[in-house]
């Protein structure tokens, strides 16, 4: 499978029911995370924990992919991430816009950059990621 192939194949996930997400990551990657509660570095561990809150979270949780671009093994998303709560599960809400830069080794995620802001309100906003 290629890069692309395989960054797509992870933001086509729902990792509020996808239990095996963690297999697309390398055992030795690492995820440099910036948002607007500040930098967070991330380990296969510390990924692993992160999905687990994910599912243990929210009944839905997915992307819409608005960019996908390929450069050698090297691939840039930019996305909106959507949820639905266990409190409020019948409603699918705009959580956050992310843009990530992944490195893809032997098959797997090794080596992210990302940053993230809140989604607001403003329609302009949402429909640049459309």
């Amino acid at each position: 499978m290629s890069a692309r192939a395989i960054v797509k194949a992870f933001y086509s996930l729902d990792l509020a029911k996808a239990e095996n997400a963690i297999e697309m990551f390398d055992k030795n990657c690492q995820l440099h995370w910036n948002s607007s509660q500040g930098y967070t570095a991330l380990d296969y561990n510390g990924i692993e924990q992160k999905l687990k809150e994910v599912r243990q979270s929210f009944v839905t949780f997915t992307y819409k992919l608005s960019h996908l671009l390929k450069e050698n093994d090297t691939i840039t998303a930019r996305y909106t991430a959507y949820a639905a709560t266990i409190e409020r599960p019948d409603k699918v809400e705009p959580i956050a816009h992310f843009i990530s830069i992944w490195e893809v080794k032997d098959g797997l995620l090794y080596k992210g950059y990302e940053i993230s802001q809140l989604f607001d309100e403003n329609p302009s906003s949402l429909s640049s990621y459309s």
